[in-house]
């Protein structure tokens, strides 16, 4: 499936709620669930972004164990959460059982979400 189809797919599942895109209300007709069907088991690449830098190779090569990297964000900044490579919800790094982890604190409209695939 292209991205357009996806993204038109994406279009009408969202309007399909309640005719508006976005719209809060979860009631669905037997063929809007058989397209929401259709999309939930595509593969995704989920991507916590806490920062972007750039080395020189010289620079990588130097590295070692407690070596920092200074990144894009300032400390205590939200990280990105991108979905496919696009942004999709902002949080902060927690940490759960001795696990990192993210918690959202901003989530981009779906309007927004299916604006970007395009």
């Amino acid at each position: 499936m292209g991205n357009d189809n996806l993204a038109k797919l994406a279009e009408d599942i969202s309007k399909g709620i309640d005719g508006e895109t976005g719209s809060a209300s979860r009631s669905t007709t037997p063929e809007q669930e058989r397209n929401l069907e259709l999309i939930m088991d595509i593969p995704l690449k989920v991507t916590a972004e806490l920062g972007r830098t750039k080395m020189l190779v010289s620079e990588l090569l130097n590295l070692g164990q407690g070596s920092v990297i200074e990144l894009s964000k300032l400390a205590g900044e939200a990280m990105e959460v991108l979905v496919n490579d696009k942004i999709i919800a902002k949080g902060e790094a927690v940490v759960v059982n001795e696990k990192f982890g993210v918690r959202l604190t901003d989530i981009i409209s779906p309007k927004e979400r299916v604006e970007q695939l395009r």
